[in-house]
C-alpha cells in the first residue's frame, strides 16, 4: 500500500486537469506527504501528475478488497503493459506518453524507476502480505516507496548523492503510513507490515491488530518500529542539501518536517483507537520550512 498526496494540488490550467484535481484531492485528504506540490517546477508538474495517476491506479488495483488476487494481478498487467509500451491504454501508457516514450535520458530513467514499483504492487495484490522482519519490510519499501523518490530525482536530473537519503526518507514515510493504517490493513486486506520477529519477541499476535486499541505487547512493537523510523530520518537528514533543484529541495525539507512531526504524534497516540494524523498547522509549518529551504 503506497501513500502519496498532493499538497495544494497541481494546476496546469486545462479543463480536464481541473476536473481530475477534485478527485485526486479527495483521495489524498487523509494522506501526509507531497508528491507534486507548487514548489516543483511548472514544466515538470504534468509528468509528476502522470506518475501520481499511474501509482494511484496501481495502488487501487492491488488494494481492491472486493477483487480476487487473480483479478488484481490482471489489472496490474494492464498498467505494466502500458508502462512498457505493450499497450496503448491505461495510466501506465499515459505515463509513458507523458515522458515522451522515454527518449530523453531523464525521462528514460524516470520510466525505469516507475517500473520499480511493480514488485511491491504484485506482492500486495497476491494477498496476505506479512513482513518477516525489518529487512523484509525495508525490501518492500525499496520498491513501494524508494521508487517514488527516485522518479522525482530522475525527472529533476539529480545526482547519485541524493539517492541514499531519498531512499531512507521514502522508507520512513512508508513505514509511518503503515503504522497509521495498521488496523485497516489487517481487517480489510489481511496484511501486517510490522516485523514478524519483533511481534514474536514482544508476545504480540496478528489478531491484536484488529482490536480497538493497542495491547501492551503491540505498543512495544510500534515503539520499536518508530525507533527504526527515527534511524531512517537521521539517514535522510542530508537530503535537502544534496538536491540542486530549488523546488524539489524545498519539498524534501517540508516532507522531512512532516515525517518527524508524524513520528512524534504516533509515539503519543494509538493508531488502533483513532487515526493519528497531521494538522493544518503542521502542514503550514512544513510549507514554511520548505520555502526556507528552497530559498537558500
Amino acid at each position: 500500500m503506497i501513500r502519496m498526496s498532493l499538497i495544494e494540488g497541481v494546476r496546469d490550467g486545462t479543463a480536464a486537469s481541473r476536473a481530475e484535481e477534485a478527485k485526486f484531492d479527495a483521495a489524498a485528504r487523509d494522506e501526509n506527504f507531497p508528491v507534486a506540490s507548487r514548489l516543483l517546477a511548472p514544466a515538470l508538474r504534468g509528468r509528476v501528475m502522470a506518475f501520481y495517476r499511474f501509482a494511484r491506479a496501481a495502488d487501487d488495483a492491488a488494494d481492491d478488497p472486493r477483487a480476487s488476487p487473480e483479478a488484481r494481478q490482471a489489472r496490474l498487467d494492464v498498467l505494466e503493459g502500458g508502462l512498457r509500451g505493450a499497450r496503448g491504454d491505461g495510466a501506465g501508457a499515459a505515463l509513458r506518453r507523458a515522458l515522451a516514450e522515454g527518449r530523453a535520458p531523464r525521462d528514460a530513467a524516470a520510466l525505469r524507476e516507475a517500473a520499480g514499483l511493480m514488485p511491491a504492487f504484485r506482492r500486495d495484490a497476491a494477498g496476505g502480505t506479512a513482513c518477516a522482519d525489518w529487512d523484509d519490510l525495508m525490501g518492500y519499501c525499496r520498491s513501494s516507496a524508494a521508487s517514488v523518490g527516485r522518479v522525482l530525482l530522475a525527472l529533476h536530473g539529480e545526482g547519485q548523492a541524493a539517492r541514499a537519503p531519498s531512499d531512507a526518507l521514502c522508507a520512513a514515510l512508508q513505514v509511518l503510513n503503515h503504522l497509521q493504517d495498521m488496523g485497516g490493513d489487517h481487517r480489510l486486506l489481511g496484511r501486517r507490515y510490522l516485523p514478524g520477529d519483533w511481534m514474536a519477541e514482544a508476545g504480540a499476535r496478528d489478531a491484536e491488530l484488529g482490536a480497538p486499541s493497542l495491547s501492551p505487547a503491540l505498543a512495544r512493537v510500534v515503539a520499536r518500529t518508530l525507533d527504526g523510523v527515527d534511524a531512517l530520518l537521521a539517514e535522510a537528514a542530508p537530503l535537502p542539501g544534496r538536491i540542486a533543484a530549488r523546488g524539489l529541495r524545498g519539498q524534501a525539507a517540508a516532507t522531512l518536517w512532516l515525517a518527524r512531526r508524524l513520528t512524534a504524534r504516533l509515539r503519543r497516540g494509538d493508531p488502533l483507537a483513532a487515526r493519528v494524523a497531521l494538522s493544518r498547522l503542521d502542514f503550514a509549518r512544513a510549507a514554511l520550512a520548505g520555502l526556507w529551504a528552497a530559498a537558500r
